[in-house]
């Protein structure tokens, strides 16, 4: 039922030729409004002229001072919006908490929607960075793959809602196990694969990723080409620990299975250029760094283990 209250105010006011879209500013206040596509407001916009409900739509968008109204508005637009509205849903889908969800969908039906969706993720996060990356996964298009391997997650706990999705969509197991891949896609690859590994309850998690095992192989083998950096060797630290024992055994499964890779990534972390770069990025209070050694696990490691007592504080 939910959006039928409000389908049937758009029925009575485009029902009247004349009536203003002005109307409609505070008619919404007091019913129920889904933020998401929802197929009885979709309907009433179909049912009326199609270029006074794209008007009405603009108007609601630019002038409401109601985010029901506002929300409206935007429905309209996703339902019989022109590539012209693309400039008004990016602007109005930069408060994406709220207006993502009909933000991403409006784009993701307009000619050239992979172009103004990339536009839009790189400029939201939390939960609207979920419906525009999800918007563009839907799309699969190939001219989105290039920001999808390096920029897709931002580091969000909320990512775990897309990262399967980013990896299937954007093959990550074709291009992480190339020869030559670069430091972006690399250091995204870990991301993607730590997401994983507490993402159980909200996305695929790393237990259920198919190609699991060869992106962690092909991850290692490139992390030893490039060497280290403070955010490597964070990711690096975080991924050992979480396919361990004390790792979510939801995302994971049985941690036997990651022992080869993990006993790797430890082996990174035991290097002398990584420990270095680690207690570098520490003298430099590298806010990655600091959160690792504030845990039992990361103040165990090599880099840290024999730290003056001073250096804690």
């Amino acid at each position: 039922m939910a959006g039928k209250d409000a389908a049937l105010i758009l029925d009575m006011h485009f029902a009247r030729t004349s009536a203003p879209p002005s109307e409609l500013a505070d008619a919404f206040h007091d019913v129920y409004i889904p933020i998401h596509p929802n197929e009885h407001i979709t309907a009433a916009a179909e049912r009326a002229d199609k270029e006074r409900v794209r008007e009405t739509g603009r108007w609601l968008v630019r002038h409401a001072t109601d985010r029901y109204s506002v929300t409206v508005g935007l429905a309209l637009i996703a339902a019989v919006g022109a590539v012209d509205d693309i400039p008004l849903i990016q602007t109005i889908g930069l408060l994406s908490n709220w207006f993502g969800p009909l933000a991403a969908h409006a784009l993701e039906r307009q000619p050239g929607g992979t172009e103004a969706l990339l536009w839009l993720a790189d400029r939201v996060t939390g939960w609207g960075r979920v419906y525009v990356v999800e918007a563009l996964c839907r799309l699969n298009d190939p001219g989105a793959r290039h920001w999808l391997l390096r920029r897709a997650c931002d580091g969000d706990f909320l990512n775990a809602y897309f990262v399967g999705k980013v990896a299937q969509t954007a093959s990550l197991h074709e291009a992480i196990t190339e020869p030559c891949v670069d430091a972006n896609i690399i250091d995204h690859t870990g991301r993607l694969l730590l997401v994983m590994t507490y993402s159980q309850g909200m996305g695929m998690t790393l237990a259920r990723y198919p190609q699991a095992e060869e992106v962690l192989a092909a991850h290692l083998r490139h992390l030893k080409r490039l060497g280290p950096t403070a955010s490597r060797y964070c990711l690096a630290a975080w991924l050992a620990d979480s396919m361990g024992e004390q790792g979510d055994a939801g995302s994971i499964g049985p941690v036997q299975r990651w022992q080869p890779y993990r006993e790797d990534y430890l082996a990174l972390l035991e290097r002398d250029d990584w420990c270095e770069t680690a207690r570098n990025a520490l003298a430099a209070n590298d806010p990655g760094i600091l959160r690792l050694v504030e845990t039992d696990s990361g103040r165990q490691l090599r880099a840290f283990v024999n730290r003056p007592v001073n250096d804690e504080k």
